[in-house]
C-alpha cells in the first residue's frame, strides 16, 4: 500500500479574489525550488471571513495570505502578531500554530525591495505622499521610514482615518496629514504612492499635477486594471517613473514564502516571468 502524503495547504483570502495572481506566484516559487504545495484563492466577505478562515484551518490549512478588504480584520483574528503587523494593525501573512494564527505583514518590505532593487529608487531622504489610510497603507509606513525617507504625508478621503493612521504610527517617524480637498496646496513629492481602492470601486481620483516633483516616481500598490487610472494620470502629468505594484506583490509573496518554507525563492525570475505573461 503506497504512502501518499498530501502537499501542505495554503490560500489567499480576499474580496474580490478571482483576479489574484498569488496562486500563480507561489506555485512558480514552489516549482523553482522543487516544493510541493496546494495554494488556492478563497473568496471571503468581512462578515464570513472568521468562519471561512476557521474552516480552512480545520481542513489542514497551515498558511495564508490576506488581501483587501481583510487585512485589518485578519490582525484581530491572530493570537500573536509580528512587530510589523502590530505596528500597522494589518496582516497579510498568516502562519498556523498549535494554538491559533500568527500574523505578519510583508507588504512594507515588499514595497521597499521593489522600489529599490527593481526600480532603482533610493528612498533615503525622499519626500513621500501616501494616498489612502487603510490596511494597505498602514502596512508600508514602518518600512518606508526604516528605508530612510525624510517625511511622509498621508491623504485620505476620510480625514479622520488619516489622522488615526498618523496617531497609531507616530513612533515610526514624522507623519503629516493632508485633507483630500487641499492636495493642491500640499507641495511636490519625490514619491507618490496610491494605496486607495478607488479604481476597484469605480471612483476616479482627482489629483493635482503639482504633487509630482521633478523626476517623481508614481507607484500604485495595486496592479493590472486597478492601477491603470492612477498610472495614466502620472504619465500624462510628467512623472519620471510610473509603476504598478506587481513587483511589490511578488516581493511580499517571496517573504511570506520564506516564512512558511524557510527558503527564499528567486523573486526576480518570477517577476520577469509574470511581466512576460
Amino acid at each position: 500500500m503506497s504512502d501518499l502524503t498530501l502537499p501542505p495547504r495554503f490560500a489567499v483570502f480576499g474580496q474580490p479574489i478571482t483576479h489574484s495572481l498569488s496562486p500563480r506566484i507561489h506555485r512558480h516559487f514552489a516549482q523553482g525550488l522543487g516544493i510541493a504545495l496546494d495554494y488556492q484563492a478563497i473568496e471571503a466577505t468581512p462578515e464570513l471571513f472568521p468562519a471561512t478562515l476557521a474552516r480552512f484551518a480545520s481542513q489542514g490549512g497551515i498558511g495564508a495570505n490576506v488581501t483587501l478588504p481583510l487585512k485589518e480584520q485578519a490582525a484581530t483574528l491572530c493570537l500573536e502578531l509580528s512587530p510589523a503587523a502590530r505596528r500597522s494593525g494589518a496582516v497579510n501573512t498568516l502562519v498556523r500554530r498549535d494554538d491559533g494564527w500568527f500574523g505578519d505583514n510583508t507588504d512594507g518590505s515588499g514595497l521597499v525591495r521593489d522600489l529599490e532593487a527593481h526600480l532603482g529608487l533610493a528612498l533615503a531622504q525622499r519626500q513621500v505622499l501616501l494616498l489612502g489610510a487603510g490596511g494597505a497603507a498602514r502596512g508600508v509606513v514602518s518600512a518606508l521610514f526604516e528605508a530612510g525617507i525624510a517625511e511622509l504625508v498621508v491623504a485620505n478621503r476620510s480625514i479622520e482615518r488619516a489622522r488615526a493612521l498618523a496617531h497609531d504610527l507616530a513612533a515610526c517617524g514624522p507623519i503629516q496629514v493632508c485633507d483630500w480637498q487641499e492636495l493642491d496646496q500640499a507641495g511636490a513629492f519625490d514619491l507618490v504612492l496610491n494605496a486607495t481602492s478607488a479604481a476597484r470601486q469605480g471612483v476616479v481620483l482627482a489629483l493635482p499635477a503639482s504633487l509630482l516633483g521633478a523626476d517623481a516616481c508614481a507607484y500604485d500598490l495595486s496592479y493590472g486594471d486597478s492601477a491603470r487610472p492612477f498610472l495614466e494620470w502620472a504619465t500624462q502629468h510628467g512623472a519620471g517613473r510610473a509603476s504598478d505594484g506587481l513587483g511589490m506583490l511578488v516581493e511580499q509573496a517571496a517573504q511570506a514564502f520564506l516564512i512558511w518554507h524557510g527558503l527564499r525563492p528567486d523573486s526576480a525570475a518570477t517577476l520577469t516571468w509574470l511581466r512576460e505573461q
